[in-house]
């Protein structure tokens, strides 16, 4: 529940499978000092929270009705899995997405055994959405996607989608599935006010013509879009080098986008990030899915679904 009533529900592409109009990226979650040292969840997000912390977060999201995780074997060589499994253990409201493979290296014949894996690190018998994590030459589509098709026929798996692929890679894994009767679920990728690209590449009309759902990873742009950040007050660690904090143009863009956040914060009485994340929310056949280390923010990522932007707003944020 927000403060407005229940959490909109949605179908997650022509899956028949029912989602809330936002998610929760638990990138970040888990012991990640029993992860590998050169990995993201460690390195990209400035630091990470414990158990209490996380369960926290976990706690905020699931009494307000977003009860959609999204999660991958490589998260932490697999502590993000298990620590979602941990703290959603009995609780068949909660929907579990994860993504095969477990290592960049894995051929395509591993997915059987690494969804298994999988499913043992999340205590659950069945995910209600596998995505294939990113696309490389050595795992051929049509093949991932029947071994997909497999595992949902196999009643080990839902839906199916996929992550990072373009325009035309979604075609083919849309194509292949079809053959075995099963719709492509979604295809998530990296979408915010700061990184516009599926609109010009055509991912986002893609999927709009397949009736795939995309799902908006980094939808604050590594925290750019919660206002903390300028040109002058940069985020610490490895964040600060790469994009949108990175170049003159980035920052001016930055803070462009930041003033109208703020100026469309104040009218609403809300925070910079919530405005950000309800763009997306009001966007045809999106999802946004932002992390949360804590019960605090997560409570602010559920407050975007309390409000909503104008037909002006949301126009004056996308131009």
């Amino acid at each position: 529940m927000t403060e407005s009533g229940p959490v909109p529900a949605r179908e997650l592409g022509h899956t028949g499978v029912r989602v809330p109009a936002l998610g929760v990226g638990v990138m970040v979650w888990g012991d990640m000092t029993q992860s590998p040292r050169m990995n993201p969840a460690r390195n990209a997000y400035g630091p990470t929270s414990g158990l209490d912390e996380q369960r926290d977060a976990y706690e905020v999201c699931v009494a307000a009705g977003v009860n959609l995780f999204d999660t991958a074997a490589m998260y932490g060589d697999g502590v993000s899995e298990r620590r979602l499994g941990e703290l959603a253990e009995g609780n068949d409201r909660v929907l579990v997405a994860t993504k095969f493979p477990g290592r960049f290296f894995s051929r395509a014949d591993s997915l059987p055994e690494t969804l298994d894996a999988s499913l043992t690190r999340l205590r659950r018998e069945v995910i209600d959405l596998y995505q294939v994590h990113f696309p490389v030459r050595w795992m051929a589509i049509p093949r991932l996607m029947n071994l997909m098709a497999d595992a949902v026929e196999a009643g080990k798996v839902r839906a199916v989608g996929v992550s990072n692929y373009s325009a035309d890679q979604l075609r083919a894994a849309h194509a292949a599935l079809a053959e075995r009767g099963i719709p492509l679920a979604s295809n998530q990728v990296q979408y915010s006010l700061l990184h516009r690209e599926p609109e010009t590449d055509g991912v986002l009309a893609a999927c709009r013509e397949l009736g795939v759902t995309l799902i908006a990873y980094m939808p604050l742009a590594s925290g750019a879009l919660t206002g903390k950040y300028d040109a002058t007050h940069l985020p610490a660690g490895w964040r600060r080098y790469r994009a949108p904090f990175r170049g003159k143009a980035a920052l001016a863009e930055l803070g462009r986008v930041n003033s109208m956040l703020r100026g469309l914060a104040e009218t609403h009485q809300r925070t910079p990030a919530q405005v950000a994340l309800r763009w997306l929310v009001q966007q045809p056949g999106v999802i946004p899915i932002p992390g949360a280390k804590n019960g605090r923010q997560a409570a602010e990522n559920v407050g975007a679904l309390s409000f909503e932007l104008s037909d002006q707003e949301v126009r004056a944020l996308s131009g």
